[in-house]
């Protein structure tokens, strides 16, 4: 029996079987590609801060409080959360990068065929401190007592740098500011979002004509 020569397009057993454990690495590549870029978008779109807004809201803005609310950082934009109808709510974009609440409550009111429907939320206070990293409060408002650490206020919203991923568009109004503290939190929202929330303590209800947070 002579050798028979590998032809370079198979294993030297037969002609056209690719070699056991070979990748193709130029079709692999163009599958890969789209993933890749993916990807990236996604950590620019972060890194920009769009993604407080990505969802569409309710047509219902929700309360938020607590006794005491700290951070090391704050930063604030105005922009425009929409709901599924297509209708602009204004709003201040407050980004608050490590918060800490002695309580929080969070309350909504939904209309039902049995009534009106009180959603409420809340957890902390005797069972322990809430936190949550990255925490973004779309509101219209925000009430309570503050101390704040060094405020710059009117700065452009596109420099803003005291919290990761909050920026507004070039030549839009802001304001950031280092170590805040407020007291007797009170804030009427259209959405809220954060990683890593940890509430001690979480009880949730839904009850007929309840009670809202205030």
């Amino acid at each position: 029996m002579g050798n028979r020569k590998d032809d370079g397009k198979g294993t030297g057993t037969g002609r056209g079987r690719p070699r056991e454990g070979r990748v193709r690495w130029r079709k692999t590549a163009l599958v890969a590609v789209p993933a890749v870029a993916a990807v990236g978008a996604l950590a620019v779109v972060m890194a920009q801060g769009a993604l407080a807004a990505s969802f569409a809201v309710s047509g219902t803005s929700f309360q938020v409080s607590s006794s005491r609310l700290s951070s090391k950082g704050l930063a604030s934009f105005v922009q425009t959360d929409r709901s599924v109808d297509g209708k602009g709510h204004p709003v201040a974009l407050l980004g608050i990068g490590e918060a800490t609440l002695s309580d929080i409550c969070q309350a909504a009111e939904a209309r039902t065929p049995l009534g009106t429907v009180v959603f409420k939320l809340t957890a902390g206070g005797p069972a322990g401190e809430v936190t949550a990293s990255n925490l973004v409060i779309d509101g219209e408002d925000l009430q309570g007592d503050a101390t704040f650490g060094t405020a710059q206020i009117g700065r452009d919203a596109s420099t803003l740098d005291r919290v990761d991923g909050i920026k507004g568009e070039p030549g839009q109004f802001g304001l950031q500011a280092g170590d805040i503290e407020v007291v007797g939190v009170r804030s009427r929202a259209w959405s809220a979002t954060g990683g890593n929330f940890r509430l001690k303590g979480l009880r949730l209800s839904v009850s007929l004509d309840g009670t809202k947070c205030f």
